[in-house]
């Protein structure tokens, strides 16, 4: 054996031995390690049975060993790079894990009343309306206003979940006299709702509704969304602004909506009109049971999800206006509908 071939032979223990001390010490996880021990048998078959590359040359059709291995290497590299993206995602998660937390933290010690236990259909009970909000000091005002005290018997509270923003939200509300939970730093909306979430399952709310700080969701239209809920009809209730009224109509944005939606009925097997709207409400009791990664494009993870862990799904017409004050959130050009796909993508394969 040559000294080139022993060198291929030593890296490939080195690699190996390496992976199994990273998942021993609870570093990496069963893929991690899987992924080390493919690239070691890969180099350690090579550097033993060079005449490995013959075989290569055959499945790819190639004339040159050498190329044939080029194009094997080429093919590792491709499917680390989806690893690593993989793993900056998984580091992104954490991160946003510390920035919920530390945001419930300051909630509780600031504004947190004492738990309760949920229970549908019980006098007096609790509805916890949801507002993300990202620098939106100028419209939010008028939302909070038009909040409501009390609906269908049961009390209302909301908390806005000010997502890092640098202006002047956080004060807006609290000036209003609402609870804020904030993020030390923008994550997006999913997150913003999780933090949300989390609040609302801790003080046993028995429903939540979502709703956007920019004006264009009505806050006189909640009763139509948590209805069927009350009514034991439904877990999971979407507003559409497709069977009511849609200021915005035609463009690019409404075709893309539409084609989504379709997509994600056939996979969901749920007929979905508007599967970008955010004005939605939930059982209380059903949010434990979704699993929800995404920080931002929710709305299609909260829907496949839903479908997935058979909550019973309805839509109901709302209204979406045009935004009155500030200026939109989203992406700008194709980063909308391709992040929104790779959403939709993601959570149906998991």
């Amino acid at each position: 054996m040559d000294n080139v071939r022993l060198v291929g032979v030593a890296i490939a223990v080195a690699f190996l031995a390496y992976g199994f001390l990273k998942y021993g010490r609870g570093s990496w996880a069963k893929s991690d390690l899987l992924l080390a021990l493919l690239v070691a048998l890969g180099i350690g078959a090579v550097s033993v049975l060079p005449g490995i590359g013959d075989v290569l040359t055959s499945v790819f059709r190639l004339r040159n060993r050498g190329f044939a291995f080029l194009v094997l290497s080429n093919l590792v590299l491709f499917g680390l790079f989806f690893y690593l993206l993989g793993q900056v995602r998984a580091s992104n998660r954490r991160n946003g894990d510390i920035v919920r937390a530390i945001a419930r933290r300051q909630y509780e010690e600031r504004f947190a009343p004492p738990r309760r236990a949920p229970g549908i259909g019980t006098e007096n009970g609790k509805l916890l309306i949801i507002i993300p909000a990202y620098n939106e000091q100028d419209a939010i005002r008028g939302v909070l206003a038009r909040v409501p005290k009390q609906l269908l018997g049961y009390d209302v509270e909301a908390l806005v979940v000010v997502d890092g923003a640098t202006d002047a939200t956080e004060a807006v509300a609290i000036e209003q006299q609402f609870p804020v939970a904030a993020h030390i730093i923008n994550r997006g909306q999913g997150d913003a709702l999780r933090t949300g979430f989390e609040i609302a399952r801790a003080q046993g709310a028995d429903m939540v509704v979502n709703m956007d700080a920019d004006g264009q969701h009505q806050p006189e239209e909640i009763e139509r969304l948590v209805a069927p809920i009350v009514a034991g009809e439904a877990d999971f209730v979407m507003g559409s602004r497709f069977l009511g009224h849609y200021e915005e109509a035609g463009g690019a944005r409404h075709l893309g909506i539409v084609g989504f939606s379709r997509l994600i009925s056939v996979l969901s097997r749920v007929r979905i009109t508007d599967c970008t709207n955010g004005f939605r409400a939930i059982r209380g009791d059903a949010l434990g049971r979704l699993e929800l990664h995404e920080d931002r494009f929710s709305t299609a993870e909260l829907i496949l999800e839903a479908a997935k862990k058979g909550l019973r799904i309805r839509e109901v017409p709302v209204s979406i206006l045009r935004r009155a004050e500030g200026e939109s959130k989203k992406p700008r050009g194709l980063g909308y509908p391709l992040g929104f796909l790779r959403v939709i993508i993601h959570t149906w394969l998991r």
